[in-house]
């Protein structure tokens, strides 16, 4: 489907897909589109199949379809803010048929599962607000900034509908780390696991993704990093690869 498609079904226009492959797509935008990141927070996270899940600051719905594609949980409940980035959400979801997904249109800081769940994702924002240059499009600016959602409001959301060691997987960059680690112990989710992504591994840490348990008990795993690139130059390390899937 095309931008002058979605036009004339009323969703306005500036959209387009991207294939995922096995039949999902991705509904992007100038102001919502996916990275990285968004990748490695659903392989890092990988739910069960019997799991129920929620996915927080979904946006366009890149980490729910991934887990979707990967995993397929029972169900993900995909909660998102913003109007134009929800309808993408759920053009997404429509797009790949992916049905076990539920696009949520709420605020985090005010909705609650209508289930308990075993895993909560979150790819927050990553600048604290009144930090950094904000773009002028306030759309891209609440997808960056803490203006509308806090790590607080995060781990707070999480807490209330984790059941009992249900797991909280959060990405963000390093310099947020004590934030993440802060926060999930204020809101009785223990950090358990953390790992850190580097370019390579002449290159400092750009992203980390931290695993914590409502209830669980003191001990956190650091894991090996993750290298983008491959030992020889190659773009992708092999472990990349199979998270791109690239054969």
């Amino acid at each position: 489907m095309t931008g002058t498609d979605l036009d004339a079904a009323g969703f306005g226009a500036g959209f387009s897909f991207e294939s995922l492959g096995e039949g999902y797509s991705v509904c992007v935008s100038a102001e919502h589109r996916f990275g990285t990141d968004a990748f490695l927070l659903a392989e890092f996270s990988a739910p069960r199949r019997k799991d129920s899940v929620c996915d927080l600051c979904s946006g366009n719905g890149i980490v729910a379809l991934l887990m979707s594609r990967n995993f397929h949980p029972e169900r993900i409940y995909a909660v998102e803010l913003q109007d134009k980035a929800y309808r993408q959400l759920c053009l997404s979801a429509k797009e790949s048929n992916a049905y076990e997904i539920l696009p949520v249109h709420a605020d985090l800081r005010q909705w609650r599962a209508q289930t308990q769940l075993d895993l909560v994702t979150c790819n927050p924002p990553y600048k604290v607000d009144n930090t950094g240059i904000k773009n002028d499009s306030d759309e891209v600016t609440i997808a960056r900034h803490e203006t509308m959602c806090s790590i607080d409001d995060v781990c707070l959301a999480a807490k209330r509908s984790l059941r009992y060691g249900g797991r909280l997987c959060i990405c963000n960059r390093p310099e947020r780390l004590a934030d993440v680690i802060c926060s999930m112990r204020a809101n009785g989710i223990e950090p358990k696991r953390l790992r850190t992504v580097q370019k390579d591994r002449s290159s400092d840490p750009w992203l980390i993704l931290v695993e914590g348990r409502l209830g669980g008990s003191p001990f956190m795993r650091i894991e090996s990093p993750l290298y983008i690139k491959g030992e020889n130059g190659e773009p992708y390390s092999e472990e990349m690869k199979r998270i791109y899937r690239l054969g």
